[in-house]
């Protein structure tokens, strides 16, 4: 069995910041509090440039008011020997060692990784606890939880992760005993698949209803391959998946990544980096309906930071997540930006 999800070259938008430095917004609602709960931290060979704490510091600068934000696993600083089953805790070392280098205050006022979700191959069945431990002592209380990818789809043309996970991660047996033993630990899981999974999952929060479930990038509504062109139709699948998974009580979910070239928007080819008000006239059918199914309780806005830095800015990203949430109450909002996070990672903020 792999330990590790294969990682194939990436499929994500290729960030070009002279294109982005083109257009830049005041931050709207600058005082509304924000945690982001969905970044990445990195140095990867196929990903060609480094984001680490003081790259992250220069998207965070943008104006609006981010309190905290949690780390999610990409395949980031591995250790490079020991047990296959344990390299994967060299992650969540480093995102570790980035928090404390936040938390020093010496870059700014926001908790970077306050939260940390690493990977842990939940296939290995009651086999992960030693690995989950080791995770737990390396980041102590910022560790969070574990991001399983089992985006999988039989025509290549349909993949726009990076990820090349077997098609059976979620329906395996020995992924339901590795999930509950992650529950059992108090710690949450990050799913990530596409749209045509959506019913895999809702059995999976069925089976396991103690675990808490955290579906990411709005369900993966795919917009490339196969799907290219027919927007009415995957959507009409993609709400009926939602609803299913809405109808399980164990299971929020993050809005956005529509930044990501699998959702088949087109905002990354303009002359110009897209203003706030593009973005959100293209992302608010998928936002808006996920946030009528699920509630602003548990839903949550997230930048999906730096791989939807190839289609906008951070700034303009937030931006555009307050002009869709524009008709919300004030308690929905804190809900949407900041409350659904901090109760989901368990973060004090």
């Amino acid at each position: 069995m792999a330990i590790a999800v294969e990682r194939t070259n990436s499929r994500h938008i290729p960030v070009r910041p002279e294109w982005l430095a083109r257009r830049h917004e005041p931050a709207l609602e600058p005082d509304l509090p924000i945690v982001d709960p969905h970044h990445h931290l990195w140095d990867v060979p196929d990903r060609p440039y480094r984001y680490f704490l003081d790259e992250f510091n220069a998207d965070l600068a943008s104006g609006h008011d981010i309190r905290a934000t949690v780390f999610i696993e990409c395949h980031a600083m591995y250790r490079k020997g020991g047990p296959d089953a344990m390299r994967t805790v060299g992650e969540v070392e480093f995102a570790n060692g980035q928090a404390a280098a936040s938390a020093s205050g010496h870059y700014g006022s926001v908790r970077v990784a306050d939260g940390i979700v690493g990977f842990a191959p939940l296939g290995m069945g009651a086999a992960v606890e030693p690995v989950l431990e080791a995770m737990e002592r390396a980041a102590g209380p910022r560790f969070k939880g574990v991001r399983n990818i089992s985006a999988w789809h039989k025509d290549p043309a349909a993949r726009g992760s990076s990820a090349n996970p077997p098609p059976d991660m979620l329906t395996n047996p020995l992924f339901m005993d590795g999930l509950k033993v992650l529950a059992r630990r108090g710690h949450s899981f990050d799913a990530f698949m596409y749209h045509t999974q959506l019913s895999e999952l809702a059995a999976v929060a069925r089976k396991v209803p103690e675990a808490s479930i955290v579906l990411d990038h709005c369900g993966g509504i795919l917009g490339i391959g196969p799907y290219a062109g027919r927007r009415d139709e995957t959507f009409a699948e993609w709400k009926a998946g939602m609803a299913e998974l809405a109808a399980c009580p164990n299971v929020c979910v993050k809005l956005g990544g529509l930044g990501m070239r699998l959702f088949g928007f087109t905002v990354h080819e303009g002359e110009l980096p897209p203003t706030s008000e593009e973005l959100a006239q293209a992302w608010r059918p998928v936002i808006e309906t996920t946030i009528e199914l699920f509630g602003p309780r548990r839903a949550m806005f997230e930048s999906n930071f730096p791989v939807d830095k190839g289609s906008c800015s951070y700034g303009n990203l937030w931006n555009a997540f307050k002009r869709i949430a524009a008709g919300a109450s004030t308690d929905e909002k804190d809900w949407l930006f900041r409350r659904t996070a901090a109760e989901a990672y368990r973060l004090e903020v």
